[in-house]
């Protein structure tokens, strides 16, 4: 019987790879010149077009060509370094800047985020448009850093290296394009309010912020503080005990806003829409605005949008029944982000998110569907003679299955995501994940209705829904502790290599879109090649501590 998961289109990724892998070539070679780049572009493009109609492979040869050469010169466009500044100390300036994402305040009266300098002195004149990270003081009277909001600023500026290591926060910086940080120094006044907009976002989550910890925050000041993070993308009201414990059990995708958390909105949404039984087209277009809206309040944060972007193609396929299918909204959506914002390839969020929801469709899904097909429970019986009781088992063990395959194609891509950027390897990840995941989606639709509640004024809502998450975040939080203590949970871990990791995740992706394609058969060596991958890579490039 053939399965419902395989054999699914995803034509785009032909754009997709080969523009990715340009910017990954441009990257490791610090850079390819921009006009270069787009000539030899244009060049292969033509003899592309001219070729299609007397060789089809010369035509694809040329236009995968030209991909890669657009994607080269797109990263040193958006990279945008000025070498000059390469050999520069630091030092004071003064810079006018706008705020394009605002950290939450760490300490009383600071303020922190990423901005984009709009005016300099004349002799740093070639600063403007450059993007920097910001970490500065702020008197009592002016305003926190709102996006759009445009500040006169004075500290010290330093130039962030080119290629710093990836699991620290310089190479958290350099791979969302920030050359420069600017600290140790003061945000003077606010020469530019933020738009209407963004204020109106800036309250709301301080609104949703409150309404998160009515009746409870006082009382379970841990648990309030995982609900705004998990809600509200505020991670810093995580303690730096909880962090760890999270890291180590590798779930801390849970308790910050992604894709999970995208999906059983969008989900909670749909399912509130259908019982007010609006028409399918005022669900889709509601549903969609309320999700973008709950997207920009949260932050906008890179991997929100990713995930609204999913979960927008999605719907509208599915609205205009249009063949659509997960893995081809999974490559749009990969494609969307890389031509917005090139540089977000390199960031663990974007390879955490696209390899692991990737490794899900290529690998886990059909992985389940082949066990369930292979193992059935009450075959020898005809399914017309079963009782409530054979049902009830037979949709135990087709969950069960499912939820296995699916936990074993994350933690692949995870165990070697996670010492890449972590540091830690988290075999206990799966059983963890397994459970957790169910359970966590509870927690977000409770957050969600003690939102809705909250802004329609019923206060007894609102402290109930706070009430039913911060109980199961308190069943969470002890089964972590408990879980955690366990030998073989996680262990401390680094490649001994730099380049072992990211070459063991394109392996491995590899591996996953090759049995794909091939229908996961022996000619292509089964289900086998990612295990052994990942196997080889733990037992000759890793060293655990």
């Amino acid at each position: 019987m053939a399965l419902r998961s395989l054999g699914h289109r995803a034509p785009l990724l032909w754009l997709v790879l080969p523009y990715a892998a340009g910017l990954a070539i441009s990257r490791f070679a610090h850079g390819v010149p921009v006009i270069p780049g787009l000539t030899g572009a244009g060049i292969a493009a033509v003899l592309g077009l001219v070729g299609a109609r007397k060789n089809y492979p010369i035509w694809v040869c040329t236009m995968l060509l030209t991909l890669v050469l657009t994607g080269a010169a797109s990263y040193t466009l958006h990279r945008n370094r000025l070498a000059e500044w390469d050999h520069l100390p630091p030092r004071e300036a003064n810079l006018s800047i706008r705020v394009d994402r605002s950290y939450t305040d760490t300490f009383e009266n600071h303020g922190m985020g990423l901005a984009t300098i709009i005016g300099t002195e004349p002799h740093l004149d070639d600063l403007r448009g450059q993007q920097i990270y910001f970490s500065l003081r702020r008197d009592a009277d002016t305003p926190r850093p709102v996006r759009t909001a445009e500040f006169e600023t004075m500290g010290v500026l330093e130039l962030l290296p080119e290629s710093p290591p990836e699991n620290t926060f310089e190479g958290y910086l350099a791979a969302t394009g920030m050359n420069y940080t600017l600290t140790r120094g003061r945000l003077l006044n606010q020469t530019n309010p933020p738009t209407t907009f963004r204020k109106f976002c800036a309250d709301s989550q301080n609104r949703f912020a409150e309404l998160l910890g009515m009746g409870i925050e006082n009382k379970r000041p841990e648990q309030t503080g995982v609900l705004r993070a998990m809600l509200l993308g505020q991670k810093d009201e995580l303690s730096e005990a909880q962090d760890v414990l999270f890291m180590h059990s590798g779930t801390m995708h849970l308790f910050a806003i992604s894709g999970l958390h995208i999906g059983v909105i969008a989900l909670g949404f749909q399912a509130l829409f259908s019982l007010l039984r609006l028409p399918r087209t005022v669900r889709l277009i509601l549903g969609l605005s309320l999700l973008w809206l709950y997207v920009q309040i949260t932050g906008g944060t890179p991997s929100a949008v990713r995930a609204f972007c999913m979960v927008a193609l999605l719907q509208i396929s599915f609205q205009w029944k249009v063949p659509g299918n997960p893995l081809a909204a999974l490559t749009a959506s990969a494609l969307l982000v890389l031509l917005y914002d090139p540089l977000q390839l390199f960031s663990a969020s974007f390879q955490l998110s696209y390899g692991i929801v990737g490794a899900l469709l290529l690998l886990g899904l059909p992985l389940g569907e082949t066990m369930i097909q292979r193992w059935p429970v009450f075959s020898h019986l005809p399914t017309s003679t079963w009782h409530w009781w054979h049902h009830a088992i037979s949709a135990a063990w087709r969950a069960l299955i499912g939820a296995w395959a699916i936990g074993l194609a994350s933690v692949l891509f995870s165990m070697i995501a996670g010492i890449q950027y972590f540091g830690l390897s988290t075999p206990g990840a799966l059983v963890a994940n397994l459970i957790l995941i169910p359970v966590a989606s509870f927690v977000i639709l409770a957050g969600m209705g003690s939102l809705l509640c909250g802004m329609m004024g019923f206060t007894f809502g609102t402290v109930l829904c706070n009430h039913a998450a911060a109980l199961i975040l308190l069943v969470i939080d002890r089964a972590i502790r408990f879980f955690v203590t366990l030998p073989g949970v996680f262990h401390v871990a680094a490649f001994k290599a730099s380049w072992i990791g990211p070459m063991a995740l394109t392996l491995l992706l590899g591996s996953m879109l090759v049995g794909y394609a091939g229908g996961w058969s022996r000619r292509t060596g089964s289900w086998w090649p990612p295990l052994v991958i990942v196997l080889l890579t733990l037992i000759f490039g890793v060293n655990f501590a």
